[in-house]
């Protein structure tokens, strides 16, 4: 199943995101579920939350997955979604 990974970060973040940012990479590089991934960014251009869509077995995994992930252990969000997603296109 794909599950979309939906992360807002809290206002004025950008350097604990900038400071976890390499470790954020790492876990998505070396886990092996996520299909695709990156950052959603302002008007001005900076990052401002995150979209991932993880390829797991079960909604569980991918909780598991989004509590492990730098980012929310830095405590970088003001909002966590998880929710299963069907690709259709692309």
């Amino acid at each position: 199943m794909r599950v979309a990974l939906i992360c807002q970060d809290k206002p004025g973040a950008l350097q604990t995101r900038l400071d976890n940012r390499s470790a954020h990479l790492a876990h998505i590089e070396t886990s092996g579920i996520v299909e695709m991934a990156g950052p959603f960014l302002d008007a001005e251009g900076k990052m401002t939350g995150s979209l991932i869509v993880l390829s797991v077995e079960t909604m569980a995994e991918a909780e598991a997955w989004a509590a492990a992930d730098p980012y929310a252990k830095a405590g970088l969000f003001s909002s966590v979604s998880l929710t299963e997603w069907k690709k259709v296109i692309g």
